[in-house]
């Protein structure tokens, strides 16, 4: 017995001590994770009805203690899931989201709109966008509603997985893949811009040539002067850099007031 105590059972994905008889092939798994890796197929696990214990080895439908030996598969059991784990992460189940979550449910609310749990801090406090979490990780493109990765939340709504939003941006991204907001203060930056521009002036024979431009973080659009190193948005108190050209340039000559002449 002092043996069986020391021996680790479970994967890189979860502790417990049964391992899972895959409907669709079969085989026996310890979890999803480790059957999605070996096969070329993916395995729903909402669709498992038969475990085997780690122990005895013993099938038996899905429950928290084996059948023949009694011995106790995870501390967590959620048979909505089919989910068994035996280390604390603060699981609990979600019927909004219906799936189990971590971290804690005094942690978390659930958002009808956006369809998934967010933190109690976000509670009237985040921008709502229709089943947010429906969708893949524009990085990735990997499921983000049942992925074990946490997600980052812009201001723009767009759900990114946490480590594919800081590779982003240690790459020097900046704006939301997928509607090009800015994901993060820029200010800083264009005042940098800013005196850069002033400090690189235009050609003379360029001067006069404006463009108009889309502002991808108030939505306005605006006319300003030609500069390669970048378009301010001229809506205040906007101001920013992440602009795209929608016309120009257009040649605007300053006129200059003509004295009259005297007699």
């Amino acid at each position: 017995m002092a043996e069986e105590e020391n021996v680790e059972y479970g994967c890189e994905h979860y502790k417990r001590k049964c391992k899972l008889v895959t409907p669709c092939c079969g085989k026996v798994y310890t979890c999803r994770f480790c059957h999605d890796e070996k096969e070329e197929h993916t395995l729903n696990r909402k669709n498992v009805d038969e475990i085997m214990c780690s122990v005895c080895e013993t099938k038996q439908p899905v429950q928290q203690n084996c059948s023949n030996c009694g011995i106790l598969f995870g501390q967590y059991f959620c048979g909505k899931c089919k989910l068994i784990d035996d280390e604390d992460k603060k699981q609990y189940h979600c019927d909004g989201c219906g799936i189990c979550r971590v971290g804690g449910r005094d942690k978390f609310f659930h958002c009808q709109t956006c369809d998934m749990c967010l933190p109690k801090k976000l509670e009237n406090q985040h921008r709502c966008v229709e089943k947010m979490s429906r969708t893949n990780c524009p990085i990735c493109l990997e499921d983000i509603h049942t992925s074990r990765i946490p997600s980052h939340i812009p201001s723009c709504g767009h759900l990114i997985h946490r480590t594919c939003f800081n590779s982003f941006i240690h790459r020097g991204h900046y704006a939301c893949p997928v509607c090009q907001t800015s994901m993060m203060p820029m200010d800083s930056y264009w005042r940098i811009l800013d005196e850069e521009i002033a400090s690189t002036p235009m050609p003379v024979e360029y001067q006069n040539f404006f463009v108009t431009i889309l502002c991808n973080d108030c939505h306005q659009f605006s006319e300003v002067p030609m500069h390669p190193l970048g378009a301010k948005c001229q809506n205040a108190p906007c101001g920013s850099y992440n602009t795209c050209r929608s016309g120009g340039p257009v040649n605007r000559p300053v006129v200059r007031e003509q004295t009259p002449n005297s007699e």
